[in-house]
């Protein structure tokens, strides 16, 4: 069994369990949209409707997301994996050439994902070198489609048998 102080081990671990690819968007304070990928979403809770993702302590966009008071969760679709990475990267602007629209309190809505949850920001806590950032759902769409999976350090789409 590999130690827990190496953290490639470690990480190539925790990349055998499949997750989904969302684009969390909010606004800055002066209005301009900001964005970026994760796979640490999940739902938390039904009553009252909860989830979570959690942020690096060192991300450029934290300020902004713990400022923005709402937030958006963009599930990507399976043929969305370039915005993915496009979200992932430290683009300029990332929504440059990315088809998308303001939603409920202005927030960046991704266009042709399988689903979008507005989310208040609920609660934050702190997680090692992550926040974990709580939402309460206000509003949600879902569509037809396949979701973007990422496992082991790549984009997939899940089989369909």
């Amino acid at each position: 069994m590999a130690e827990i102080a190496d953290h490639r081990a470690l990480k190539q671990a925790l990349g055998r369990y499949a997750t989904g690819v969302a684009v969390v968007t909010a606004l800055r304070a002066d209005g301009e949209p900001v964005g970026l990928t994760v796979n640490s979403f999940t739902s938390v809770s039904l009553e009252p409707p909860l989830i979570l993702w959690c942020l690096d302590n060192n991300s450029p966009n934290l300020a902004a997301f713990e400022r923005a008071g709402h937030f958006a969760v963009n599930v990507l679709a399976a043929e969305q994996g370039w915005i993915a990475t496009r979200f992932a990267k430290p683009v300029e602007d990332k929504f440059g050439g990315v088809d998308w629209r303001a939603g409920d309190h202005g927030l960046p809505v991704l266009a042709e994902t399988v689903a979008c949850l507005t989310c208040r920001t609920y609660s934050e806590h702190p997680g090692g070198d992550h926040v974990i950032l709580l939402g309460e759902v206000e509003a949600f769409t879902d569509a037809p489609g396949d979701p973007l999976v990422y496992v082991d350090g790549t984009y997939q789409v899940p089989r369909t048998e």
